[in-house]
């Protein structure tokens, strides 16, 4: 389990992350999301005992991640800012990757190379950029630790790759416990693979829940009626957006979704249909509580 406790950082005048906590279970997909200059690459920095927090504390199992070696061979942190050593190739760094990690597994990372169709004899400064990033992800799995820290990973990945990389990463979830960290500016990107969202704004966490949680008090029906209806008709409960295009309405409301079904029902309708949500209008609902607009936040 990762605990960051009141965590701070400066640089100079810029109050990169402001008095932090959070916490990160272990097993689950954990996305970090947050528009550029929400402070996401130094989090992760500090998460990676890269940088050291000038306040609070940051620990996995209730241990120091800051220059503790032994913490260190537990994680693998694939930046935003790709860099490989001049003229390197991913067999170098298969054996290089090998002395860090004690249960580095060569054997899978031959195969994701196969997978991937990428050359380990080829130099890396020679790839595209999603072709780095293929090579880092392919890195990370083959390293067998027990977290991955991602920051903007699958920018850069094609559709294809990028469905590919997610699938990797829920098979290790499942089979052994890995606990990724996923950073991004792009709440579509996370919809299909995280567990848990924490939002970073302005240096501080906005909120962090589990979507399972966040999705049991909001529901989102379509409904036509043989009268037209309005947003006043349904004053009697919570109603967050009301959507109308021609006959067919689109109510998001609060509350539990048995009373609101029945509150719909009393209306006769011609057709109605309980949808999902998507994660961004989850967090539309959420931010709005606390004052702030999801869409001017992030993408």
């Amino acid at each position: 389990m990762i605990n960051a406790k009141n965590i701070t950082k400066y640089f100079d005048d810029i109050h990169a992350i402001d008095n932090v906590t959070v916490t990160i279970k272990e097993g689950s997909v954990f996305g970090l999301i947050g528009s550029n200059g929400a402070g996401k690459s130094t989090f992760l920095s500090m998460l990676s005992g890269i940088i050291k927090p000038d306040s609070g504390e940051i620990s996995i199992d209730g241990k120091e991640v800051f220059e503790n070696t032994n913490v260190k061979e537990r994680f693998f942190y694939i930046s935003d800012d790709q860099y490989f050593f001049p003229n390197t190739t991913p067999k170098a760094l298969k054996e290089y990757y090998g002395n860090v990690y004690k249960s580095f597994n060569t054997k899978r990372f031959d195969l994701l190379m196969k997978g991937f169709n990428l050359d380990e004899n080829r130099k890396i400064n020679t790839f595209s950029k999603g072709m780095k990033k293929q090579v880092s992800v392919i890195c990370a799995v083959s390293s067998m630790t027990d977290y991955i820290f991602c920051d903007e990973t699958f920018d850069g990945l094609d559709p294809v790759v990028r469905q590919a990389v997610k699938s990797i990463f829920a098979g290790d979830v499942a089979d052994r416990g890995l606990t990724p960290v996923i950073a991004s500016h792009n709440l579509r990107e996370l919809e299909d693979i995280c567990d848990h969202i924490g939002l970073l704004h302005r240096g501080g966490i906005l909120l962090s829940k589990d979507l399972d949680d966040m999705k049991l008090g909001i529901h989102k029906i379509q409904c036509v009626f043989g009268t037209p209806k309005s947003k006043e008709d349904f004053n009697d409960i919570e109603i967050l957006s009301f959507e109308k295009k021609g006959s067919l309405n689109t109510i998001t409301a609060r509350g539990q979704k048995d009373e609101l079904m029945s509150r719909i029902q009393r209306e006769n309708p011609v057709f109605y249909e309980l949808l999902p949500l998507s994660l961004e209008e989850i967090f539309i609902s959420e931010t709005e509580v606390c004052g702030y607009d999801i869409k001017k936040l992030i993408l």
